[in-house]
């Protein structure tokens, strides 16, 4: 009954997405997840890298679901080179691995977001929702990691330190040590 009103539904503009992930039994299962509420289309899929970059640039999808652990180029290097010419596809990192350097590299990359393979595919299409949106997500332990980071760094005044020496120095004034 769900997918016959959306199909009498007049034009619903669909979120178009690409799954870059190497194993194909869980991008099949990822496919069928975000696709599951009619509101989400899987444009493409990748099995490496390589084939993330090509297909983003060809298909320009609006976010791409992006492993890191990928053969022939990572997920991390894919997604530097789909948002130095893509800058406004959204990138959602889904992967394995919560290492703290791993996420801190996706997001200078540019991703919106990062999710945990193991306890976050669930969320996944609400995720996807938030960054078509402009705004970032991450899986819950990620954003408590984060959280806690902001508190330390805001607890010791780095950022307020930072950005009275970037001041002072505008100004052209000594910032005493």
């Amino acid at each position: 009954m769900k997918s016959q009103k959306l199909i009498d539904s007049p034009s619903i503009k669909q979120i178009t997405v690409l799954l870059a992930e190497d194993h194909a039994n869980f991008r099949k299962s990822l496919k069928v997840l975000v696709e599951s509420d009619g509101d989400i289309e899987v444009v493409g899929e990748a099995k490496n890298g390589h084939e993330a970059v090509k297909l983003a640039m060809n298909l320009q999808p609006e976010v791409i679901v992006m492993d890191i652990a990928m053969p022939l180029l990572n997920g991390l290097q894919a997604t530097q080179q789909i948002m130095s010419k893509s800058p406004a596809t959204r990138v959602l990192i889904l992967s394995a691995n919560p290492d703290p350097e791993y996420i801190e590299q996706a997001v200078l990359l540019g991703a919106s977001g990062y999710l945990i393979k193991q306890s976050s595919t669930h969320v996944l299409p609400q995720a996807i929702r938030e960054v078509i949106q402009g705004n970032s997500f991450f899986c819950a332990p990620i954003s408590k990691s984060l959280r806690d980071q902001c508190r330390k760094l805001f607890g010791k005044g780095e950022l307020l330190k930072k950005k009275t020496a970037h001041l002072a120095l505008a100004d052209g004034i000594p910032v005493p040590r």
